[in-house]
């Protein structure tokens, strides 16, 4: 599977290793930057992304900052994303099954390499429970529409 990827300077070292976690698990991360330390802004990187999940580009995605939070707000401002701030085994897959998110978001300064690994590869394997949760995301989609 083609996953577009972007991280603010915070988050670069985290989404390095990210994406080589793709590869190893033969999927082709597409990289929208940063592509260094040097400070960003955040919003930039974010919609790239989530600009894509909202038109259907690609089916997953994945954000990281410093906190994951700035990422994380951004992307959900576009109607088809379901953004999930991940921090744990469990959260990483209760956002899939029940909530059917489709953008990983991730705190780059907050994970080891051992828990970037747990995170992803959850959150990947996890697939949408759909039955009541269905009828909740509906509703949360619908916030979104005129």
């Amino acid at each position: 599977m083609i996953i577009p990827i972007a991280s603010d300077h915070a988050g670069f070292e985290a989404k390095e290793k990210v994406k080589k976690l793709l590869e190893e698990l033969d999927h082709m991360p597409v990289d929208f930057g940063t592509h260094s330390d040097d400070s960003v802004d955040y919003p930039e990187f974010a919609v790239q992304v989530a600009r894509d999940i909202n038109q259907g580009e690609h089916e997953l995605g994945i954000l990281i900052c410093g906190s994951g939070q700035g990422m994380c707000m951004t992307a959900n401002k576009f109607p088809n994303v379901r953004g999930a701030l991940v921090y744990n085994k469990n959260s990483a897959e209760m956002s899939r099954r029940h909530n059917n998110s489709n953008l990983l978001c991730l705190p780059g300064r907050e994970l080891d390499d051992e828990e970037l690994k747990e995170l992803v590869t959850t959150w990947l394997d996890a697939e949408f429970d759909g039955g009541r949760h269905e009828r909740r995301v509906n509703k949360i989609h619908s916030l979104t529409q005129n």
